[in-house]
């Protein structure tokens, strides 16, 4: 099995035992939603709240190894908590509390990765909405590749309804007008 694959079962497994509420975002989710690339971590969001993160982060270093020198104390500062599964494979486990991510959470499906297993990732909008917010050109390679991919069934109004609040908090104006111009080459009937 694919070590990345594994690596999100086994924290899958992690959170399932306990009720917690996930989903798997970035280089993992491009390859449902997207076109497919390299890439050697394993993202995902879990719901944390705000005040309650201590808690999650001390149940998750008894069990993993931390990337960090003090990943508790760089998790409850940065809300990242920086992990290694059993395999090595490194974790990014965003901290989530935001209504936009327990919205994410809330959207999220399975995705089979065999004949019984799955991984539960965030919708392509959602992935969409991450990608333009983080903003690199990575991210903007991996929107295209969505919009290649996904074509006219992407939700635009899911994407700029929870995008364009994020991007006002960041003074982002430019992502706004990027997005729109790669939306609107994905969709079919304007590609003439």
């Amino acid at each position: 099995m694919n070590p990345l694959f594994a690596a999100a079962l086994e924290l899958e497994g992690f959170f399932g035992a306990r009720g917690w509420r996930f989903c798997f975002i970035g280089g993992l989710a491009v390859q449902r939603w997207g076109e497919p690339r390299l890439t050697l971590d394993v993202d995902c969001t879990l719901l944390t709240g705000f005040g309650q993160e201590e808690r999650y982060v001390d149940e998750l270093l008894a069990a993993f190894a931390g990337r960090v020198d003090d990943p508790r104390e760089f998790a409850l500062a940065n809300r990242v908590l920086l992990l290694r599964a059993s395999s090595g494979v490194p974790l990014d486990i965003a901290l989530g509390a935001m209504p936009f991510e327990e919205r994410c959470v809330d959207r999220a499906s399975a995705f089979a990765i065999g004949e019984t297993r799955s991984l539960t990732m965030c919708s392509a909008e959602d992935l969409v909405v991450f990608k333009a917010f983080a903003g690199r050109d990575r991210d903007w390679l991996d929107i295209e590749g969505i919009v290649l991919r996904q074509g006219g069934s992407l939700e635009a109004d899911t994407i700029w309804q929870e995008l364009l609040p994020l991007l006002e908090l960041k003074e982002d104006a430019e992502a706004e007008s990027r997005l729109r111009r790669l939306l609107t080459q994905g969709r079919p009937d304007d590609r003439r």
